[in-house]
């Protein structure tokens, strides 16, 4: 599959998941500043890959996309939480996100964080009243979703990097982070989109899903270390060289650049490998590849 499809995809699942997502507001004038705050940044653009995770996934194991597209806006809408958060003073304190101001810099901060807690209380709403799926499935959906977005999830990883900031970690510990901070949401993203086909968890083939997903996650991080050192703002729309700012613990705290990357292709070659006996698989493989090799 050529890179040009593959965006061909990816755009094509940004809208589905938008449109999805534009769907879930309605107006409420006492409510405007809220709802402006959660939008401006849930709309600025973005990848989407966590959404295109769940619903090909989905496709790819047979289910039918409509039962996917709810997860697909829940997730995004964590990983949007999480980016709000993590621009405010308290946390990173950027000013820039997808090349526009970060959310508390247009509404303030008190706002932006009440924006974020929005937006996670949301998704699990959406994620639980998925009707194209069985309330047995969707209820385990959202309890999973809950699990890798939580303490022992995503917000356990962030908690982990802020303590891990002025002190030297241990390549296990660098590894437990950002399976946590990274990997968890890609994980649910995967997981949630083989649930809404029908996989049960204890399926062999939902261990293959699982087994994808770590792989892609940590080679997602291992490139976003190296974009942070090696990209330029003006591509990937946010500040870079945050990370030696803020003495982060990174890969490349322990690999050079090129040591990192032959490390996140390694990765991805097992990822691949864990989708092989998957029928349409050519969509999740051009993904994995094209996520270790990207430039933004």
């Amino acid at each position: 599959m050529t890179e040009e499809a593959l965006r061909l995809i990816l755009d094509r699942n940004a809208t589905v998941t938008e449109h999805f997502l534009r769907g879930i507001y309605s107006e409420d004038p006492d409510l405007k500043a809220l709802l402006e705050a959660e939008q401006y940044s849930l709309f600025a653009g973005g990848k989407r890959i966590r959404p295109t995770l769940v619903l090909e996934f989905c496709r790819m194991v047979g289910g039918n996309e409509t039962a996917a597209i709810p997860f697909a806006g829940a997730v995004e809408m964590i990983h949007t939480y999480s980016l709000i958060h993590d621009d405010l003073p308290c946390m990173d304190n950027d000013d820039l996100r997808r090349g526009k101001p970060t959310n508390h810099k247009v509404f303030g901060e008190a706002v932006a964080l009440l924006a974020g807690d929005a937006l996670l209380t949301g998704a699990f709403e959406v994620a639980a009243t998925n009707t194209a799926v069985t309330p047995e499935i969707a209820a385990m959906a959202t309890a999973y979703l809950a699990a890798n977005a939580g303490r022992y999830g995503m917000i356990g990883g962030q908690v982990m990097d802020i303590e891990g900031e002025h002190r030297k970690l241990s390549p296990e510990e660098l590894l437990k982070l950002h399976s946590l901070k990274t990997g968890a949401l890609i994980n649910a993203s995967c997981v949630l989109g083989a649930l809404a086909a029908g996989i049960s968890p204890g399926d062999a083939a939902m261990e293959k899903v699982i087994l994808y997903a770590e792989k892609i996650g940590l080679a997602f991080q291992i490139v976003d270390d190296i974009l942070d050192q090696t990209g330029n703002e003006q591509s990937l729309g946010k500040k870079t060289g945050g990370d030696l700012e803020h003495e982060k613990n990174t890969f490349l705290s322990f690999y050079s650049v090129e040591e990192a990357q032959f490390y996140a292709d390694r990765l991805t070659a097992e990822a691949v490998d864990a989708i092989r006996f998957f029928e349409n698989n050519e969509i999740l493989i051009a993904l994995a590849k094209w996520l270790a090799t990207r430039k933004k």
